[in-house]
């Protein structure tokens, strides 16, 4: 009977098998990420809209809208606004966060790909 290879052909079907919930994992912190990017896109245009008068915050849906984008985008603005000087009324945050954020999926692609190639090439 002919062998195919011994532990090393298991250990790549192995490997193989784990390849799509590997896929996944990542399609989902991608789509994750990018959920997070257009909250914080959302949170910056509701919080200038509603600094201009152009939104009625005293409008209970409204309201809910700006607390639920507060709520979500806070933890990550508050430590970079702690650390930036201040400007007056410009708040640069939401752009550091929003490059963070798009520096992370970078890093996650590339960690992908050095997973699903096998080599820490993409890595480097």
């Amino acid at each position: 009977m002919l062998r195919s290879g011994g532990a090393a052909g298991r250990f790549r079907l192995r490997i193989w098998s784990i390849r799509p919930m590997i896929r996944t994992l990542f399609w989902l912190l991608d789509e994750l990420l990018t959920l997070y990017i257009w909250a914080v896109i959302l949170a910056a245009l509701f919080s200038m809209l509603a600094s201009f008068g152009v939104l009625d915050t005293r409008n209970r849906v409204v309201w809910s809208i700006g607390d639920f984008l507060y709520r979500i985008t806070e933890p990550a603005l508050r430590p970079i606004r702690r650390i930036l000087p201040s400007f007056g009324s410009i708040d640069i945050s939401p752009l550091i966060v929003l490059l963070l954020l798009q520096a992370a999926r970078m890093v996650l692609s590339s960690i992908y790909e050095a997973l699903i190639l096998g080599t820490l090439r993409p890595l480097l």
